[in-house]
Order: C-alpha cells, then sequence, then structure tokens
C-alpha cells in the first residue's frame, strides 16, 4: 500500500526544515566565529584565567548566573522553561533511537511533566512583555509570536500527552523511517498533525531569529574572555594579519 499525501509532505517538510535548521546554524556559527573582537571587554569582575573562564561560561548556561543577579522573576520564568525544555526533547529522543538508551528511559516520567514546567515559563515571559512598560517598548511582533509559537507547541504536546492519544509506535516509526531514508506512514490524527507542522515551523525560524542567542552565548566577548588586559596584549585575528603583512 502507497503512502499517503499527508504522509509525504509531512517527510518532505521536514526534511526542508532539518536542512534550513543545519545550514543556518552552521552558518551563522561559522559568522560569530569571524566576526572580529577588536577590544578586549569581558563584564567585571571577571576571570583572569581560562579555566576561570570555562567555570563562568557553566554558570551562564546552567543557572543563569547574570540573569539571576538582574531579575529573579524573570529568573525564574526562563530557568523554569529551558529546564522543562531540556527535559522534554531528552524525553522525545525515544522517538529517534532503537534501542531507547537508558537514560532516555529514566527521564520518561520526567519529561512528561515537564512540559507544564515549559508552558508555564513561556506564559511568564510572554506575560512579562506585555506587564512591563520598559519591555513592552522594545518588543517587537517577532517577540510575541516567538513566545506564542512555543507555548503552542508545548499545549498541542501537552494535549496529546495528556488528552488525545496518538499512535507513538507508528510515531516513532515514522521519524527512524525519516533518519533512514525509508518513510512509513505518519498517524493523520490532528493534534499530531498541528504540532509536527509547528515544530517544522520553528526549526526553519530558529537560524533567523532570537533563539540563537542559545549558541551565541558562547561567542559572547563580555563572557568569553579573559580578563588579563595587563599580562597579555590583545590583538584581533585581523589586526594581526595586516601586522604580519607590514
Amino acid at each position: 500500500m502507497g503512502l499517503s499525501t499527508v504522509t509525504m509532505i509531512y517527510a518532505g517538510m521536514f526534511y526542508i526544515a532539518a536542512l534550513v535548521l543545519v545550514v543556518g546554524l552552521v552558518y551563522k556559527i561559522v559568522d560569530y566565529s569571524r566576526t572580529p573582537v577588536p577590544l578586549k571587554i569581558p563584564t567585571t569582575p571577571a576571570p583572569t584565567t581560562r579555566s576561570g573562564v570555562i567555570y563562568r561560561m557553566a554558570k551562564e548556561v546552567v543557572v543563569f548566573e547574570s540573569l539571576f543577579k538582574a531579575n529573579k522573576w524573570i529568573w525564574v520564568f526562563g530557568w523554569l522553561f529551558h529546564f522543562g525544555l531540556l527535559l522534554v526533547l531528552a524525553r522525545h529522543l525515544r522517538y529517534f533511537t532503537e534501542p531507547v538508551w537508558f537514560w532516555v528511559g529514566i527521564v520518561q516520567p520526567f519529561g512528561k511533566y515537564a512540559s507544564i514546567m515549559m508552558v508555564i515559563g513561556m506564559a511568564g515571559l510572554l506575560a512579562r512583555r506585555f506587564l512591563v512598560d520598559r519591555v513592552r517598548y522594545i518588543s517587537t511582533p517577532s517577540d510575541y509570536l516567538m513566545l506564542v509559537l512555543l507555548i503552542a507547541i508545548g499545549l498541542s504536546g501537552m494535549l496529546m500527552t495528556f488528552v488525545v492519544h496518538t499512535d507513538i509506535v507508528a510515531l516513532k516509526a515514522f521519524f527512524l523511517g525519516l533518519m533512514y531514508l525509508d518513510v512509513q506512514p505518519l498517524p493523520q490524527d490532528l493534534t499530531l498533525l498541528v504540532h509536527l507542522a509547528l515544530v517544522a515551523l520553528l526549526m526553519v525560524i530558529f537560524p533567523i531569529s532570537k533563539l540563537l542567542h542559545a549558541p551565541g552565548l558562547f561567542f559572547s566577548p563580555t563572557r568569553n574572555q579573559v580578563d588579563n588586559p595587563r599580562e597579555h596584549r590583545h590583538i584581533a585575528a585581523w589586526a594581526a594579519r595586516l601586522d604580519q603583512k607590514n
């Protein structure tokens, strides 16, 4: 029996979305790495050793240290969203692995309820853009739409988890088939189709959105520089090449 039109459309959609996501991320990361940094501008107090910089970056990635110091309420909602998202993504690895890795199995019950945590965090961040005057003033339509898109993805996923269940065995077969270029039938539940379409949309716009702060954090000179301007002269790569030519 041949594959349905919906299955073929969604298979093509995810191939295109994955290509755009990977190519876009690689392009932006390479662009970040080549951006000149002519000055020593670490945010003080800054570490004076490379190991100190690694420790500082780890605190930013794991506990959002600077955000915690700046605003506790935003930190709460931001951490809820990011930690919930991490567990949800880990839980979804079961659709892309066979056999399922043992730690993915351990995460399953936690990832199931982490979606609630994720949506609460996003709702708080969205409310902040409406309720805080100075944040509302600098917010653009894309800021609102990105949060609405993430909330819609979370809510549609929660709906399938707790209310309208789908055939997860067939769903896993579909994604494993995509990975091995052997497309399998996709369950055609409306909620699932909406959820997957929103995820594909997120994948496409991710490389051109503010969500790029995820990899961008590692290229921020205010965070990744050692505070040692007296001990070592900082010369940007382009300036060093000019010195060599001269």
